[in-house]
């Protein structure tokens, strides 16, 4: 089963990658100003990114509600497909 440790581990590793920046660890608290190379443009890769590793898609409304990357996580949680 899917739970919030290994959704954190996933986006990390995305993280990781779309940044170019193995050094990267991410938190539930973490936010956009912790991360120097998190910037609007990539904001923009990194949703891409993460719908397509989950297989989901976000509304433009849940992404605004995203105040850090626990609300990412909130977000992929409510997806029925990731309940399984």
């Amino acid at each position: 089963m899917i739970n919030r440790e290994i959704i954190l581990e996933q986006i990390t590793i995305i993280f990781r990658d779309t940044l170019d920046d193995k050094n990267i660890v991410l938190e539930e608290n973490t936010v956009a100003h912790d991360i120097p190379e998190w910037d609007s443009l990539n904001h923009i890769q990194l949703v891409v990114a993460i719908e397509k590793e989950f297989k989901i898609r976000f509304t433009a409304l849940e992404i605004q509600t995203w105040e850090n990357i626990g609300g990412i996580i909130d977000s992929l949680l409510s997806k029925s497909s990731l309940k399984i």
